[in-house]
């Protein structure tokens, strides 16, 4: 394949998704886990990814990609006293999370404006919060407050959410300024590529 033959608008959209997942990193190496480590890009990356790759299998392989190469490193490398073998428990349910908010990507950013923005980086919030915590909640994870598994039942599960609360802030505002650097940031590159042809 020769020079010529390369996309440079998926060069940038790789590049966004790569930066996404270093911003991971280093905000998600945190020693506390405070909430502050879920102001990250992910949410964003996974609208963006939805919204802006033109093959289907492109927009879920490349961000769920950097989620998995992220989570290794930060489980092996930052928080082992978390990892459950290779990942954490209950990651699927993240995962999953991560695949709803790229198809809502796909789905409600068809035109890049800044209401179908703002309002799909609600629902990815949402969605995020909706799903993973249930997911802490259904693997048996701990709660932090006391070290001890979430009561199997309602109140377990309640309180799961309401923990999830400071942490689904951190989500959506993450979401609503990353979202916001990544379209704002892709639509001058399209336009800088228009005119320099």
């Amino acid at each position: 394949m020769s020079l010529k033959n390369l996309n440079p608008q998926f060069g940038v959209l790789l590049l966004f998704i790569i930066a996404a997942g270093i911003i991971r990193v280093v905000l998600g190496a945190d020693a506390n886990m405070s909430p502050i480590a879920m102001f990250t890009p992910v949410g964003a990356m996974a609208l963006f990814g939805g919204a802006s790759f033109s093959q289907k299998w492109k927009s879920y392989a490349f961000p769920l990609l950097t989620l998995f190469i992220s989570d290794i490193i930060l489980m092996q490398f930052f928080h082992k006293e978390y990892a459950s073998g290779l990942l954490y428990k209950g990651w699927i349910w993240n995962y999953a999370s991560f695949i709803l908010i790229v198809l809502l990507g796909q789905v409600m950013i068809k035109k890049a404006s800044v209401g179908n923005i703002v309002m799909a980086s609600v629902g990815a919030a949402m969605i995020h919060f909706l799903v993973s915590n249930f997911g802490v909640w259904a693997s048996g994870s701990t709660d932090i407050t006391t070290g001890l598994p979430f009561t199997r039942d309602l109140a377990g599960l309640t309180n799961c959410y309401v923990l999830g609360i400071p942490f689904m802030k951190y989500t959506l505002i993450g979401n609503l300024i990353y979202s916001t650097i990544f379209f704002g940031s892709f639509a001058l590159v399209k336009q800088r590529m228009r005119f320099a042809q």
